[in-house]
């Protein structure tokens, strides 16, 4: 009988340190997956605003018209960004619980971006994160 309790109790504890400790580290994984391709997925959309800023010299108008198509991955689940007028894009992965916000800049006719993203922890180093 006390030999039956000791397996079960093994097992229980086995159990535990896997959600407790390997669960979190493969979501964590797969959030930083999903924030890398949301930030790649900006990058054609980049393109077209700084070309049109770099062309006018002016950020205003410089997203009109530009679109990004969502995006269904099987492994993080749907990707959705929006271009703003000013050539702002915004992107998020509900599943993932994610959000990216690149923002441009013009300076000596050049066009410079921004990335911050949230969560910190899950965003590439070219986003904000560590």
């Amino acid at each position: 009988m006390r030999v039956g309790l000791l397996v079960v109790a093994a097992l229980a504890l086995v159990g535990f340190v896997v959600v407790a400790v390997l669960v979190p580290q493969m979501q964590g994984a797969k959030s930083k997956e999903a924030a890398q391709a949301l930030v790649a997925g900006a990058g054609s959309a980049q393109q077209q605003v700084s070309s049109t800023v770099e062309k006018s010299g002016n950020l205003s108008g410089a997203g009109r018209g530009v679109k990004i198509a969502e995006k269904s991955d099987p492994k993080v689940g749907r990707l959705k960004w929006i271009v703003a007028e000013d050539g702002a894009i915004r992107g998020w992965n509900e599943e993932n619980a994610l959000e990216v916000a690149l923002t441009p800049s013009l300076q000596s006719g050049k066009v410079s971006w921004t990335c911050k993203g949230y969560p910190i922890s899950a965003m590439p180093a070219s986003c904000g994160g560590r």
